[in-house]
Order: C-alpha cells, then sequence, then structure tokens
C-alpha cells in the first residue's frame, strides 16, 4: 500500500532507543510517507555548534512534518520536539511499550493532551496504528 499523498512525519527518541526508531522510520518509508529529517545520523557530536545545527535542523523537520512521533523511552531533547509539535499543532503519536505513561508518578501532563495518541504495544503495532489511521483519512481527503 503505497501513499498517494505525501504525508511527511518526524520522529523524537533517545539514542538509547535508536533501533526502534531506525525500524519505525524505514516501514513508514517503505509505506510512502517521507521522513523530514534523521537526527539518528548525528551520533559523534563534539561541539555546541553542531548541536546548534542539529536543533536548528530538527525544530525545521517537526515543523514541516505532517505528524510526529514519539517513541518512549524518550530524552529531554524529545520532550521538546514533543513540545514544539504541541505547539505547532501537529497530530502526535506516542508510543510506550508499556503502561509507563498512564502511571500518575512518571507520567507528563503532555501526554493526555487531545492532540496527543497514546500507543502502548508493540511497535509493529504502532505501526499499524498508524497504516490504519492515515487510510482511514485518505478516504476522507484529508492529511489528518
Amino acid at each position: 500500500m503505497s501513499q498517494e499523498k505525501n504525508i511527511k512525519f518526524y520522529i523524537a527518541s533517545s539514542f538509547k532507543n535508536i533501533d526502534n526508531v531506525r525500524y519505525v522510520n524505514r516501514k513508514l518509508q517503505e509505506k510512502g510517507f517521507i521522513q523530514t529529517y534523521d537526527w539518528t545520523i548525528n551520533e559523534n557530536v563534539t561541539s555546541l555548534e553542531e548541536l546548534q545545527a542539529i536543533g536548528r535542523l530538527e525544530k525545521e523537520a517537526i515543523l514541516e512534518a505532517d505528524f510526529v512521533v514519539v517513541l518512549l523511552p524518550a530524552g529531554k531533547g524529545s520532550h521538546i520536539e514533543l513540545g514544539i509539535a504541541l505547539g505547532t499543532g501537529k497530530k502526535i503519536y506516542l508510543y510506550s511499550p508499556n503502561k509507563e505513561i498512564d502511571n500518575i508518578e512518571t507520567t507528563s501532563t503532555f501526554y493526555h493532551l487531545e492532540e496527543v495518541e497514546k500507543y502502548i504495544g508493540t511497535v509493529d503495532g504502532l505501526l499499524n496504528f498508524i497504516f490504519l489511521e492515515s487510510k482511514v483519512q485518505f478516504v476522507n481527503g484529508s492529511k489528518f
């Protein structure tokens, strides 16, 4: 199934979750979605100037994306990316492999806003959820 429109996405997470990020990136691209920026290429950052340049690229990528996927566990940068996505009205998919996002002791208030679609389960389940939702939205004639 390939997309009829060029839906763009951005994935936020942490380096400790890099394998899942790369897997989701690849699977979304195989279905015709367009990745706005792949931050996983930045493994050996050694200067503040590099961080600034990467931050600019990530910010632009989020603004360009039609939707943002946040894969938990996520780091401090991911939560900033989540904030940018929320502030600009992006569709957000928040993935957790377990129910930690609903644990009142550790969750974030922002995880529970209407703009955030929570998914708990497997990464493949998340992908199927995104594919199904995007297909329904295409039937209705809009991106998201």
